[in-house]
């Protein structure tokens, strides 16, 4: 498993937070115009300039509450959550006689900043509104209480705002195609909207279709090529297109994050920079960013896994309640991990239980992922014709992934085609798999099924003494016998009785001399081999050793063979 991108931060917002409510005060209250220079500022979305206007007018004496409003406002649209939030408070929980719209923006930023029932609280003090459904909406949500989710839901109405609440909605619980057809709906109305365009480009790019993504953002790239999170969704396409070095390209433009018109893009940039670069500095940049930026947990999960610290990916993981496909499979993949290096069953079982929930979704069956889960939840179930059902349909898809066609390799030999399993095999590049045990057990199995036991002989040759040698020869002694093989399977016996003298050894280095002496006979292996057999049979102090010597001596003497 890859690691995963961060493609967008807070995704269940479908329009400014504080938006027309906000215009609506500054604009209307007390009877004064906004500042022709503040209107500039706001539409050309400079609202680090509209900021520095307003706190000159606040120092100079001239400010009041329209004045906090809006640098609460144009704080929020900057992502600095934090600064719109204490703006809101000192205009709510620390104010004599708070105005009663101030609570709806404080509790979007409370909503912002994660603080979920922080916003529910200050949401209950605030006078009914549409924007108030619509964010009681998004808490029934986050909550996860369906009940509350669905009486939201009947409350909205065929608006544009409320209709994009929903697709945001639909988004988050990877109804992706449901949020498409609304955006669109929308679109073929007011193609003035243009930002409609990136939340169309981030759901085909969630449904893997980097280059129909691609041509959607282009349309609003084209009118604000500095936004920060549409040039970070065009690098998370090159990114899955082509590479980390040519996403790393595209996101070149933020990558100063001192100098970043948004602050929220310069998590969005160090993160993603991680996983462009295939993990470096993973553990300097993530853990700060895991109770920020949802991936970032994730991603740090993938890293542990692949330096084979399942132990730290497993505790970073356990508390977590999955909600969305990506959290699935990871606690699936997490659970494997752990059951198979501590042969937990549980473990096993849990994962098999998540794999098969993803696959089998409706939102994700006929997806990649969904249909890697489904492979993996019948791997784990040993069922590897299905295995091979669901890993044929997306192979295309992974011609040179090293990881990818172990396990393709791994359910082509279990169902017994050995000759595309061992080609499989060599496909793989990667030397941490090719030293896996499972890896070389496998490659032998699969040489000596294709006829070719010197290749697997050769495979333990160069192992170090250990355990997984002995097994490898092992397995190399009993499949050569089961083949016919006696030459290599006499071999593997022999050392394997100079380690361990058991009994069953010998029986088993009996059996393949005796059977590459008849093999011989019947001309079936060349006789110069003869030599070989005596000398293996010589280094057994067993009685009945001299009894099969003699009988080879004399047939060697019978038929001028010299041994």
């Amino acid at each position: 498993m890859g690691l995963g991108l961060v493609i967008s931060t807070i995704l269940s917002r479908a329009k400014p937070a504080l938006g027309a409510n906000a215009v609506s005060q500054v604009s209307t209250g007390g009877g004064r115009k906004a500042l022709p220079k503040l209107e500039e500022f706001l539409k050309k979305r400079d609202f680090t300039g509209a900021i520095t206007l307003l706190e000159f007018e606040r120092n100079s004496g001239n400010s009041n509450e329209e004045t906090d409003q809006w640098i609460g406002y144009c704080a929020f649209h900057l992502g600095d959550y934090k600064r719109a939030l204490s703006e809101f408070e000192k205009l709510t929980v620390h104010h004599k006689n708070p105005a009663p719209d101030n609570w709806i923006s404080l509790a979007c930023c409370y909503f912002y900043l994660g603080m979920y029932p922080e916003a529910e609280e200050a949401a209950e003090k605030a006078p009914k509104s549409p924007l108030r459904t619509r964010l009681f909406f998004h808490l029934a949500h986050k909550f996860n209480d369906e009940k509350r989710l669905m009486m939201h839901h009947q409350q909205l109405e065929d608006v544009i705002e409320d209709q994009l609440s929903l697709a945001s909605i639909h988004y988050l619980r990877s109804h992706y195609q449901e949020a498409i057809d609304i955006y669109k709906r929308i679109l073929l109305d007011s193609r003035e909207y243009l930002a409609l365009n990136v939340y169309v480009a981030l759901c085909y790019y969630k449904l893997d279709y980097y280059d129909v993504s691609q041509e959607v953002l282009a349309v609003y790239l084209q009118h604000y090529p500095d936004s920060p999170i549409a040039i970070n969704l065009k690098a998370c396409n090159h990114f899955r297109l082509y590479n980390g070095k040519a996403a790393e390209q595209e996101l070149r433009a933020l990558q100063d994050v001192t100098s970043s018109p948004l602050t929220f893009a310069q998590d969005l940039v160090r993160h993603n920079l991680v996983v462009f670069r295939g993990g470096e500095g993973a553990l300097q940049v993530l853990p700060p960013l895991v109770d920020v930026i949802p991936e970032a947990r994730l991603n740090l999960v993938i890293y542990y896994l692949k330096q084979d610290e399942v132990q730290e990916a497993y505790a970073l993981l356990k508390d977590l309640e999955p909600t969305v496909p990506q959290e699935y499979i990871l606690k699936g993949v997490v659970n494997s991990a752990i059951g198979q290096e501590t042969g937990s069953r549980e473990n096993l079982k849990i994962a098999q239980q998540y794999f098969q929930l993803v696959g089998g979704s409706a939102s994700e069956c006929d997806t990649i992922p969904g249909r890697q889960c489904m492979a993996s939840c019948f791997f784990l179930l040993k069922q590897f014709d299905d295995v091979l059902l669901y890993l044929n349909s997306i192979k295309s898809y992974f011609y040179n992934d090293d990881t990818f066609n172990f396990n393709y390799a791994q359910a082509k030999a279990a169902v017994g085609d050995y000759k595309e399993a061992e080609e499989v095999f060599l496909l793989i590049q990667n030397e941490k798999i090719k030293n896996d045990y499972v890896f070389l057990s496998w490659l032998a199995r699969c040489y000596i099924m294709n006829s070719k036991p010197r290749l697997a002989w050769e495979l333990y040759l160069k192992m170090e003494t250990s355990a997984e040698a002995f097994s490898l020869l092992q397995l190399i002694a009993n499949d050569c016998y089961k083949m016919g093989q006696f030459y290599y399977a006499a071999r593997a016996f022999d050392v394997l009785e100079r380690l361990d003298p058991n009994p069953e050894y010998w029986e088993g280095k009996r059996g393949a001399c005796v059977g590459m002496f008849q093999m011989i006979i019947a001309g079936k292996e060349p006789k110069d081999s003869l030599g070989d057999i005596l000398q293996l049979l010589r280094n057994t102090a067993n009685p009945q050793v001299e009894g099969i010597i003699r009988v080879i001596k004399k047939w060697a003497k019978d038929n001028h063979i010299p041994v």
